[in-house]
């Protein structure tokens, strides 16, 4: 957990949550489904002009009228309560009645010309014997409104079938223009800048443009009777303008690190010039050695504070300006350089990093890491001036002699032979060099990688992040990866953090893969790698199965060694 010492920004109390629900009714189409959807006032106070689905705030009534509505079995009380709070609302809103009568039939014109959509709801839907139909109505999503906002929801979207022989008639007051639209074309529609809608509302809406009729909607929503995502996002600067992210997208984990209380100060672009300040006692310089294989560039980090001196992770290629920038953003005061492993694009610059710092006489700081075995190709050769132990501490401490940053050695084989990771105790951050990447996979090349190995890796970082309680992971190359805790204003992190969830989350990759090349062998018994890759790695793009097949070797070794195919 990270020391609110070291946070870049005050601590703030978000807006309380107000529990809310809203409903996207359905119908099928010529053109596929379309969701029912109106425009908000212009003078609301969230939201204005913009199209959504109906809804609104829960009433403490809701809740009482559980014995008054259809329920399913797998229905809980909370999302009984929500369908009834969708059902008033879609009435009152929008005047559609999803309720049935006595007789089992859906309520008609003379049920909806018979209720005044400013009486309480369900009482009249008693007195005319009419049934909420809740048992219909089903969640698809659970969005919490961002943090950064002054007035904030907790709210399902909930989806139901329309109702046959019903039409909207908006209520002039709260909502207007009522529209059916595909969700496609609702969202072409607003990326052309004429239909208004906000972030929860088109990513709700790419969600839906993959289900082709209402019940497949319907069917995905009843199988664990629970949202299928849940979501708070986070929102950041991207060329200077406002962008948000939900919890799989690349950037939210740094902005949960950086803004941890929902500021919107932290700019996402890549550069290359000045250093990134995630936290007081972290820095991210990313070295302008872009591609392929890079992403948006190595990056190296510096650990520590003025007051303490640094330690830089990763030094990356030998480019002298990108080295010149490390230096200066450490003041010159660099206690060591860490190398997580001699890939090319990680340690080559060690050399001319502690050059500059050794300038005028000082003495320079040691180039740490692990030497790289017999099985490193020739471009990776790598010998630090001081192997570093599974488990050794590297400690930074100010004038006083008091320890203020510690840094555990965890040695990490898989990707390389010689690949180690960071954990800096006290702030609960993993430095996971190029074994854990944010928005791909590593490459496992054998013979200096092993797939085994690398599984292997992550089961032991997962011990260290539950031990240091670490939510947080830096990689070599992209965002920061991660979350904070789950708490009751959190509700949409991973149960045992962020960090945990990653590495679970790139293990079942990993396996899910190997499973595709178990299969694939079993296929094509006799076939070759080039056979093999275009089967396990049908998912990729055809111009990565060259890199692909690296893996791919290291998967095949891996099954074999369990006892699997033999070529």
């Amino acid at each position: 957990m990270v020391r609110s010492t070291q946070l870049l920004h005050t601590s703030r109390t978000p807006a309380p949550l107000r529990p809310a629900a809203t409903v996207l009714l359905l119908r099928d189409a010529a053109g596929g489904i379309e969701v029912l959807m109106t425009r908000r006032s212009m003078t609301a106070s969230f939201a204005p002009g913009a199209y959504v689905f109906p809804g609104g705030g829960i009433d403490a009534a809701d809740a009482q009228c559980h014995a008054q509505a259809t329920r399913r079995v797998s229905q809980s009380d909370l999302h009984l309560t929500q369908a009834i709070a969708a059902i008033r609302e879609s009435f009152e809103e929008l005047g559609v009645l999803l309720a049935r009568r006595s007789n089992g039939a859906h309520a008609g014109a003379d049920d909806i010309t018979a209720l005044d959509r400013k009486a309480p709801f369900a009482e009249q839907c008693t007195a005319r014997g009419l049934t909420l139909d809740a048992a219909e109505v089903f969640v698809l999503a659970h969005w919490i409104t961002d943090r950064d906002l002054p007035r904030r929801f907790d709210v399902p979207f909930l989806v139901a079938r329309m109702p046959e022989g019903q039409e909207p008639v908006a209520d002039e007051s709260e909502q207007f223009e009522p529209v059916w639209v595909r969700p496609a074309e609702a969202l072409a529609r607003h990326a052309a800048g004429n239909f208004f809608i906000i972030f929860p509302t088109i990513r709700t809406l790419e969600r839906l443009k993959a289900h082709a009729t209402v019940e497949s909607v319907l069917a995905a929503c009843a199988v664990n009777d629970e949202p299928l995502f849940t979501s708070c996002p986070r929102a950041g600067l991207l060329g200077g303008a406002e962008s948000r992210h939900m919890e799989h997208e690349a950037p939210f984990g740094e902005l949960a690190l950086v803004c941890p209380d929902g500021q919107i100060t932290h700019a996402l672009d890549w550069q290359t010039e000045r250093p990134v300040p995630l936290l007081k006692n972290v820095m991210r310089l990313t070295a302008p050695n872009p591609g392929f294989m890079t992403g948006p560039g190595t990056n190296s980090y510096l650990v520590g504070d003025p007051n303490t001196g640094y330690v830089a992770i990763d030094p990356g290629p030998d480019l002298p300006e990108h080295l010149e920038r490390l230096w200066r953003a450490a003041g010159g005061d660099l206690r060591a350089i860490v190398c997580t492993h001699s890939h090319p694009d990680h340690s080559p610059g060690a050399t001319r990093l502690q050059a500059l710092c050794s300038a005028g006489g000082k003495t320079p700081p040691p180039i740490l890491g692990l030497p790289s075995a017999p099985t490193s190709r020739e471009n990776s050769r790598f010998t630090p001036d001081r192997a570093l132990a599974d488990g050794e501490r590297l400690t930074l401490q100010n004038a006083n002699g008091e320890t203020l940053h510690t840094l555990r050695v965890v040695h990490t084989p898989g990707h390389a032979a010689n690949h180690l990771c960071l954990v800096l105790e006290e702030d609960g951050l993993l430095f996971s060099g190029d074994h854990i990447l944010n928005g791909s996979t590593t490459v496992i090349d054998p013979p200096d990688g092993n797939m085994s190995a690398y599984l292997d890796s992550l089961d032991l970082l997962d011990h260290h992040c539950e031990q240091f309680e670490v939510d947080f992971i830096l990689p070599a190359h992209g965002h920061v990866l991660g979350d904070l805790k789950r708490t009751a204003d959190n509700p949409s992190a991973p149960e045992h953090g962020g960090a945990r969830a990653a590495i679970a989350h790139l293990k079942a990759h990993r396996l899910a893969r190997e499973a595709k090349v178990a299969r694939a062998m079993q296929t094509q018994p006799q076939g070759t790698m080039d056979d093999w890759v275009t089967l396990a790695y049908d998912d990729v793009p055809e111009r990565l199965w060259p890199v692909a097949k690296r893996s791919l070797l290291a998967h095949v070794e891996r099954i074999q060694s369990l006892g699997g195919f033999n070529l």
